[in-house]
């Protein structure tokens, strides 16, 4: 009854597990380089999606399918931080354009609650977007420096004894 939506949800589900494996990378490689807010910021967006994707599985099982548990792409390897920001923006507006359309899908195929739920996650893709586009916009006004900040933070943090977070 509802293929339609499930086909969808298994999309969205491919989506969410490649941002969180995206995500992850850049937290492993903002941490590297002792950029505590960013990488905090990137392994927070992870888990988020994580979330996305198990509310979105937990749906398809509702309505009786299986899960297809296939990243949707392979991890773009970027090192560079300002380019990682605007690949985070990048997803995070794909996604809010995505779930947009695929709550209007639903609701033509009578499936309110898969159509609730896609505009659910828009909210928080949102919330997403506008993070990374304020961190870009950081990066854009203060350029290095800003990174320089965050990694001085974590040597003082360290010589306070305080332990990595």
């Amino acid at each position: 009854m509802h293929e339609k939506s499930v086909e969808l949800l298994n999309k969205a589900v491919g989506d969410e597990l490649w941002n969180v494996h995206q995500y992850m990378y850049f937290h492993f490689h903002c941490d590297d380089q002792g950029y505590d807010l960013l990488a905090r910021l990137f392994k927070q967006t992870a888990i988020e999606e994580m979330l996305h994707a198990e509310r979105l599985a937990e749906r398809i099982l509702f309505l009786k399918s299986d899960v297809e548990m296939r990243a949707s792409a392979e991890v773009t390897k970027i090192h560079d931080v300002a380019e990682m920001l605007k690949q985070a923006r990048e997803m995070e507006e794909k996604s809010v354009r995505d779930y947009n359309g695929w709550a209007n899908e639903c609701a033509k195929n009578a499936d309110s609650v898969s159509k609730k739920l896609f505009e659910d996650l828009v909210a928080d893709e949102e919330r997403h977007f506008d993070q990374y586009d304020v961190e870009l916009d950081n990066m854009d006004k203060f350029g290095d420096r800003y990174l320089a900040l965050q990694s001085i933070e974590r040597s003082k943090s360290r010589a306070a004894g305080q332990p990595p977070q």
